[in-house]
């Protein structure tokens, strides 16, 4: 089993179309027994992970499927639909390293995982924030974005969402798993916000995986 995901960047006047496209996916992938998970996903900034920070130029899929059928999924009437409407897409193929945690009652990436690789590292962290703790995740994001943001050894990083409110995560890509580490165990606006995960428990359901960037083409 491999992660597939893709970014798409289109038009404003090709919106009505992805929102169309995200009800329908839904049907197709759920119809297709190569894949054992898959998310559609809005993107955002990633610095509030508050409405206002939703981007509906930038439109998201997450896969995991055997890796025998990459090939035919990549060149499938999905894939080819969202690149009909895109101006950009980014594209990588994943092999976990690590997970904890759970996405929608599921471990996802708890299989074919990998533990020797010296490249470029995935990550994604994603949580179901409950309803009464809204307020005070948001205060507290801030600070670790920004620590992000800095963060030495950071290639690029997107805020990613299955709603607008209260399922929020990241993607991000990093030259190392030095480098992520780093940021994950000694920042310190990181720290103070495992910290307070643990003392406020706002979190329903939390993930935070690795993985290896095994290929990717474009940008994000």
């Amino acid at each position: 089993m491999v992660v597939l995901v893709y970014f798409w960047k289109i038009n404003l006047r090709s919106l009505p179309f992805a929102i169309l496209h995200m009800a329908l996916d839904r049907l197709t992938l759920g119809r297709n027994k190569k894949i054992t998970f898959f998310k559609s996903l809005g993107t955002g900034k990633g610095e509030t992970f508050t409405p206002n920070d939703a981007d509906a130029k930038r439109w998201g899929l997450l896969v995991v499927i055997h890796s025998n059928e990459v090939n035919s999924f990549d060149s499938s009437r999905l894939i080819s639909r969202w690149r009909k409407i895109a101006i950009s897409e980014y594209r990588a193929t994943l092999q976990p390293i690590s997970s904890h945690g759970m996405w929608s009652r599921r471990e996802p990436f708890s299989q074919n995982q990998i533990s020797d690789w010296k490249g470029p590292i995935a990550a994604i962290t994603r949580a179901r924030i409950k309803w009464s703790m809204n307020s005070k995740f948001w205060g507290a994001v801030p600070p670790v974005t920004v620590s992000l943001k800095s963060s030495p050894g950071l290639l690029s990083a997107i805020g990613i969402g299955e709603a607008p409110i209260g399922l929020q995560g990241t993607f991000s890509r990093w030259e190392s798993g030095a480098a992520l580490r780093t940021f994950a165990y000694q920042g310190q606006a990181h720290t103070a916000a495992i910290q307070a995960t643990k003392d406020l428990n706002w979190y329903a359901e939390e993930l935070f995986a690795r993985f290896a960037i095994i290929n990717e083409h474009g940008g994000f």
